[in-house]
């Protein structure tokens, strides 16, 4: 099913109250480079793929009165999210790379870093702190498997990698290799789909997630996960919260299809909602204080809030999203309804992989 997507959403604003939730849970840090810093860069190169195609990204370099400026600081940085600021670590490390990107809403600056002891290198990135990707890397960290490192101060965002095959990717060259585990895969991507759908987080198309590989002793484990947080609560849609209804992940759907029978659709749409009750439930006081903070934010338009009301109070079989004035009155309902009784109806096990 093809859908119109939001050509590009707008940067939302972090409010005083998500700038209080963020300080309590030591989210804000003081960082000695900003967003704004980083676009001091003066030339540029295009990074080209193996294959020989621009990525969209861009190798930048800075003024020589500038560089070591950037470098120490982005050591600093590294040093605040992995080791809570422990400097001492920072001595061997050197800045190998940045790059920025020229496609997104975010703009990000990608930064390799690298152990001149062992040559291993890492990534972080520095983006514009935007309230909704924000809210996102919350409700990841709090609702899904996933562990989220990141720091904010002001309008500048810190992130670090999250590791994987990009989605795209390992549909066209993965599903092939001798030690993919088809059922695994599929069972996967059922449990992202609902993951995706309850934290209403949306454009999941194959280039926004990434699928970790970890080998078992007698087959591959996978886990999908989510590497762009910015259209959280932003569209109007209801299936534009869902990974299986976009274009770009049709293969691995029809995979879905021809791998598993609705049955077992449904009980892993049952376990999934379970396990993320279950850590509902665990983190509700850190839970509540971000919904309070989200309860009167503005991360949409009208239109579209007042479109996704009217299918939720379908899908929901109730009238109660009518009341909601913001999108986080409609998560907060929507995770309550959602979560409240996990068990999903049995026509939507039907529908799950109509493309």
């Amino acid at each position: 099913m093809d859908m119109e997507m939001s050509k590009k959403k707008p940067a939302f604003k972090i409010s005083d109250t998500l700038r209080a939730y963020l300080i309590e849970y030591d989210r804000e840090e003081s960082i000695p480079l900003s967003y704004e810093d980083m676009k001091r860069w003066s030339d540029s190169l295009p990074v080209i793929d193996a294959n020989g195609n621009d990525t969209l990204w861009r190798s930048v370099m800075y003024p020589q009165m500038d560089q070591e400026e950037i470098f120490n600081g982005l050591r600093e940085i590294y040093a605040l999210l992995k080791t809570d600021g422990d400097t001492s670590i920072i001595n061997h490390l050197k800045i190998s790379r940045i790059e920025y990107c020229l496609f997104g809403n975010s703009n990000p600056f990608r930064i390799k870093i690298v152990n001149m002891i062992n040559d291993n290198h890492d990534y972080f990135y520095i983006k514009k702190a935007d309230a909704s990707r924000v809210y996102g890397l919350e409700l990841e960290h709090i609702l899904s498997p996933n562990r989220m490192s990141y720091i904010v101060d002001g309008n500048t965002l810190v992130e670090d990698h999250i590791a994987g095959i990009p989605g795209d990717v390992f549909m066209e060259s993965y599903m092939e290799n001798s030690n993919f585990y088809p059922v695994g895969m599929a069972k996967e991507f059922v449990k992202f789909n609902e993951r995706c759908f309850i934290m209403l987080l949306g454009d999941m198309r194959s280039y926004n997630y990434v699928v970790d590989v970890t080998p078992d002793f007698d087959k591959e484990q996978y886990r999908a996960r989510t590497i762009d947080f910015d259209q959280l609560c932003y569209e109007g849609r209801k299936n534009f919260y869902k990974p299986q209804f976009y274009k770009e992940n049709m293969k691995i759907v029809q995979f879905c299809m021809e791998t598993l029978t609705p049955e077992t659709v449904f009980q892993y749409q049952h376990e999934e909602r379970t396990l993320m009750k279950k850590r509902y439930h665990v983190a509700r006081t850190r839970l509540t204080n971000l919904l309070n903070s989200m309860h009167d934010d503005v991360l949409s338009t009208d239109a579209k809030r007042d479109s996704l009301k009217k299918e939720l109070n379908e899908y929901h079989l109730t009238d109660k999203f009518s009341n909601c004035e913001t999108m986080g009155q409609v998560l907060r309902l929507h995770l309550d309804l959602m979560l409240g009784k996990p068990k999903p109806k049995k026509p939507d096990v039907l529908a799950t992989y109509k493309v």
